[in-house]
């Protein structure tokens, strides 16, 4: 064992006895897996092997993927799926999907070809505004802040010029900047809003430059007497982005939609909005409805290589936005039109961050004819959609627990089924619910 590291350290705080491990980041990897297998003894002797075994050939492209993150020791391999048949805004799409969570690709892709044949999906993107934000304190009278910002608003924005340049040239930049009080209980907390368009960039780097740059240019010209008031807490982008908003449909005439699943397309409508309305009113519902609609949005975004945490929690806060937790998606049904629809907040990128360095996500892209964020947006939010179709249909029709439950037949493999076994297992479970006893019973019957 290296020098480097020290556990020798014991902190007692209440009851709980705390090892405290110093010098850890400065181990090799090899050093990394050597100490985690010495202090966990229930980590199996193969535990280094199997870590090996998820590695990349290519020692250039493992040690790109080392420095993503800190004190790594090997890749979690997530399965790289497609769904094929998507029929976005008149464009044919196979899309890339990310997940571990048995039937979404099937179920997505099965959405995608039902309504490929039904005019696909149609995408709208009213708005690309991202938002970050100068939280600070002012200890005197604030009408002396606002005589000042707004006096010195535009060399405040000049000062940002060279980060802007290239932003500019593609198109997007600064779009605006406002002074805002936030209440307190106790003394009021001030922000500046800055608005600003990042292009096909997710853009997190940029706007924090930029706001890093402002709050630098303001204790600066603050005039003397007065620049000891302002107190600066933090400077940072907002992952709440709900005027970056992506939309995404699809309808037909009743006729059209047909019979579903035993349903006439009367019973099948009128069951699916309802079904839309329950997640609309009640949020225990509604939580697990959206996660739905998140399982292919996140796939996608996981995919391409941008921030599924920052996606979730722009989504979920939306859902809020009315002060009740609610359905992301709407359904509805005038005259003789079935429409169905989804409004999702979706800060994507196609450059920088991982795009380029992940080859996985860099395939994802290419796959996708190499789309511009605003595309993106209109693929994932499709998906979304066409998960949360697919659930819905489950639900009610045949039940969550047939459809679903389909593709937990990896049971078989932990249950050492052979070839033979598996295709029999398969067919015998077509028009079965599957569970782990009754896939278990089933194997000790053909024995």
């Amino acid at each position: 064992m290296a020098k480097r590291l020290s556990i020798g350290r014991t902190v007692f705080e209440g009851e709980i006895r705390v090892e405290l491990i110093t010098g850890y980041s400065k181990l090799s990897k090899n050093e990394k897996i050597k100490w985690l297998v010495d202090q966990c003894p229930d980590l199996n002797e193969n535990f280094h092997q199997d870590l090996l075994g998820t590695e990349f050939s290519s020692r250039e492209k493992q040690e790109r993927f080392d420095q993503f993150s800190e004190n790594t020791i090997g890749n979690f391999h997530i399965p790289f799926g497609v769904a094929p048949n998507f029929l976005i805004d008149g464009q044919s799409f196979a899309v890339p999907m990310v997940i571990e969570e048995s039937s979404v690709v099937a179920a997505a892709a099965k959405s995608a070809k039902f309504w490929s044949l039904r005019g696909g999906f149609k995408t709208a993107i009213p708005s690309v505004t991202k938002r970050g934000h100068i939280y600070f304190e002012w200890d005197k009278e604030f009408s002396l802040f606002e005589s000042f910002f707004e006096k010195q608003k535009e060399r405040i924005l000049n000062s940002t010029l060279d980060l802007n340049r290239n932003m500019e040239k593609r198109g997007g930049g600064i779009l605006g900047i406002k002074l805002e009080t936030l209440k307190s209980a106790k003394e009021p907390i001030y922000r500046i809003e800055l608005s600003v368009n990042t292009c096909d960039a997710m853009g997190a780097n940029y706007i924090n430059s930029l706001l890093e740059r402002i709050n630098e240019t303001i204790e600066e010209i603050l005039p003397a007497e007065i620049n000891s008031f302002y107190q600066p807490i933090m400077a940072i982008l907002s992952n709440s982005t709900p005027e970056c908003l992506v939309e995404s449909k699809v309808s037909c005439k009743l006729s059209e939609l047909g019979s579903v699943d035993g349903l006439t397309s009367h019973d099948f409508s009128h069951k699916f909005v309802k079904a839309v309305e329950v997640a609309k009113l009640d949020p225990s519902r509604a939580v697990t409805h959206n996660k739905g609609i998140m399982n292919g949005v996140d796939a996608v975004v996981l995919a391409t290589g941008n921030d599924f945490r920052a996606i979730e929690a722009s989504c979920h806060s939306y859902a809020a936005r009315d002060g009740q937790y609610q359905s992301l998606s709407n359904a509805k049904v005038e005259g003789d039109y079935f429409e169905f629809s989804v409004r999702l907040p979706l800060a994507l990128g196609t450059v920088g961050g991982l795009t380029k360095l992940h080859p996985l996500a860099e395939a994802s892209l290419k796959m996708l004819g190499h789309p511009d964020a605003r595309t993106l947006m209109s693929i994932t939010a499709s998906v979304g959609l066409a998960q949360n179709f697919g659930a819905i249909r489950s639900l009610i029709t045949t039940g969550i627990q047939r459809g679903h439950m389909k593709m937990h037949l990896n049971i078989l493999n932990q249950l050492g089924a052979n070839k033979s076994q598996e295709e029999l297992a398969i067919r015998y479970f077509e028009d079965k619910v599957v569970s782990f006893s009754a896939v278990q019973a089933f194997l000790q019957q053909l024995n």
